[in-house]
């Protein structure tokens, strides 16, 4: 299977999912190198201040606070959505400084990923001692799923277990 990127040029489901992991090691590795040298406790924008330096010394294209319009009825309408990094294109990167990271964070990352036709991006809660705590990952779309059969489908889990009770039943009378 075939997928274009920003590029245009075809891309193998393979290769952008392995570019895609190794572009958001890479961010996590500057936002680790971010939290060593903060620490938690501080404001958003300060996180947001220093990464995008971090970004800048890494090389790494990036977009900081871009607007996102909603598309409705094939009128862009302007929320006041807002992406805090779109990095090389591809990974979109929500930042946080919340005691706890909540499930309307991981709504509002899926929501951005779907308005922005995105694959893969990450939450990143910098107000905790361990950053490790803090980061979630979340995707979009069909790139990062799984192409082999789930082994936990209900109807095999069901015959399976009537072949056992079966199996039970023969050895122990």
């Amino acid at each position: 299977m075939k997928i274009l990127d920003q590029s245009h040029e075809p891309q193998d489901t393979e290769t952008q999912r392995s570019k895609l992991n190794e572009l958001s090691r890479r961010v996590i590795g500057l936002c680790l190198e971010v939290h060593r040298e903060l620490g938690p406790g501080l404001l958003e924008s300060a996180y947001e201040e220093a990464l995008a330096y971090e970004f800048t010394r890494a090389g790494l294209v990036f977009e900081r606070q871009r607007e996102t319009p909603l598309l409705y009825k094939g009128v862009k309408l302007n929320c006041g959505y807002r992406l805090d990094f779109l990095v090389e294109g591809e990974l979109i990167l929500e930042l946080k400084a919340v005691n706890e990271l909540l499930p309307v964070h991981h709504a509002q990352l899926l929501t951005y990923l779907k308005l922005e036709r995105r694959s893969l991006g990450l939450i990143i809660n910098f107000n905790l001692p361990m950053l490790k705590d803090g980061i979630r990952r979340v995707v979009a779309g069909d790139l990062f799923k799984d192409t082999k059969p789930a082994c936990t489908d209900f109807g095999q889990l069901a015959l399976l277990l009537c072949a056992l009770v079966s199996l039970w039943f023969k050895t122990n009378l």
